[in-house]
């Protein structure tokens, strides 16, 4: 079925001509470098919110929104034109270029001198991050074929929870022996080195399009277009509402940690970090290898185990939030990590089969769009809403303000189950459609 799938997609297209290409495994872990800064600072600032908020005097509603709506908001509306320029022009200038405006901002994050001043240094680490996302998700899609893509996105993938650790882990520990304002002129610097390392190493690969003077259709039309294909529309609100509950959990579990638990912060998010990370890392490859198996035999096999996983892990997290004893909870890690790491690569996989070439990177993310808006930008700010406004013990009130938004996994992974009745009809619809 895959072999079919790359004769008809070799037929109705021809290959622009391009400088002869880098290894496509270099490419694939510069790209990871890449990303784990760009994760890597979302997460350094969950493992600081102790430290923060003393210094600058503000609640836990205060912190939710720098982790989410300052930081999301224009990242998410900024990716689609980013997006419809990667479509057009080199996906790797416009990934360097990101990724030197975000480093810039990571670093003046540690300069902040007021609760506003960092909250405007987060908004500008998020338009940096606008750049990386789509175009490096359709970077890998061109270097490698499709029967290689789930590996490859799960390695990608991996720099949520190697940056997720780097950030829980090396943050408060560079903090202890400094301020909380350290780790994130170390981190901004080192974004700016591995981006003049990637801009001198890869080449941008040749596009796929179907007629040389065809131009990608308008954003609009696309967008309308994208949303009458139900597969599409049914697997962006499933991971949007998947990403609204892990999210949640993973910016605010440290801080849950050390209040639940009495621990030290520095003690705190390094346990998390490692705990829930290195089962991510595990469940993100595990997922991946399964993922390009099972799509070999069945195109909607992954969204099945995307789905499945998405659910189970819903489940455990908010048992974990609950669990009374550490010891448990770390147990209980191990399992939540191998699933709540591993769900979304089966929905990548999915998308990038759905989307031709020439508007994969936009169709991408307009997709998440939808996902970043809700989950990234809503999950964290809601949860930590939630708990200011239901006061009094801050251990009890953050458990609250958890249950209540993570349980819309379950949801989510009902809208992406749904997702694989119209897979296969979709992609010829839009395969038709860009013909």
């Amino acid at each position: 079925m895959a072999r079919q799938r790359g004769d008809a997609d070799a037929r109705l297209t021809r290959v622009v001509a391009a400088p002869r290409l880098s290894n496509k495994w270099v490419v694939l872990f510069l790209l990871l470098g890449i990303g784990l800064f760009n994760q890597g600072d979302r997460f350094l600032l969950a493992g600081l919110v102790e430290p923060i908020k003393a210094e600058f005097r503000v609640g836990d509603g205060f912190m939710g929104l720098l982790m989410g709506p300052a930081f999301a908001l224009l990242y998410s509306l900024l990716a689609i034109p980013i997006a419809r320029a990667a479509d057009r022009m080199s996906r790797i200038v416009i990934i360097v270029v990101g990724c030197m405006v975000w480093s810039a901002f990571t670093a003046a994050s540690g300069l902040a001198q007021g609760p506003w001043t960092l909250a405007g240094a987060r908004v500008g680490v998020g338009i940096g991050e606008a750049a990386f996302q789509a175009p490096a998700y359709a970077l890998i899609a061109a270097y490698f074929v499709p029967e290689q893509r789930g590996r490859a996105f799960a390695i990608m993938g991996l720099n949520t929870y190697i940056g997720q650790t780097l950030g829980y882990v090396a943050g408060p520990a560079l903090a202890a022996n400094a301020t909380w304002r350290y780790p994130f002129i170390v981190m901004g610097a080192s974004g700016l080195a591995i981006g003049l390392v990637a801009l001198l190493l890869i080449r941008e690969p040749r596009r796929i399009v179907l007629h040389a003077e065809t131009k990608p259709p308008r954003l609009g039309a696309l967008s309308a277009q994208l949303l009458r294909i139900s597969s599409y529309r049914a697997m962006m609100a499933g991971m949007a509402l998947g990403v609204l509950s892990g999210l949640s959990f993973g910016l605010w579990g440290p801080t849950l940690f050390a209040r639940a638990y009495a621990l030290p912060i520095k003690q705190a998010s390094t346990l998390f970090g490692l705990a829930f990370g290195i089962a991510g890392l595990v469940g993100m490859l595990f997922f991946g290898a399964l993922a390009d198996r099972s799509s070999k035999r069945d195109a909607t096999a992954p969204l099945r185990l995307a789905a499945l996983a998405l659910a189970a892990a819903t489940a455990l997290i908010v048992i974990v939030t609950w669990t009374p004893g550490l010891g448990v909870a770390r147990w209980l890690a191990v399992p939540c990590g191998l699933l709540g790491g591993g769900w979304s690569v089966g929905v990548v996989v999915a998308l990038q089969h759905l989307l031709p070439d020439r508007i994969r990177a936009t169709g991408t993310a307009l997709g998440m769009l939808a996902v970043n808006l809700l989950g990234a930008v809503g999950g964290p700010w809601l949860a930590g809403a939630l708990s200011d406004a239901v006061g009094g013990d801050p251990t009890h009130s953050l458990r609250i303000g958890l249950s209540i938004v993570m349980p819309l996994g379950f949801v989510g992974a009902w809208l992406i189950w749904r997702a694989r009745n119209s897979l296969v009809t979709d992609r010829e619809k839009l395969v038709d459609l860009d013909g």
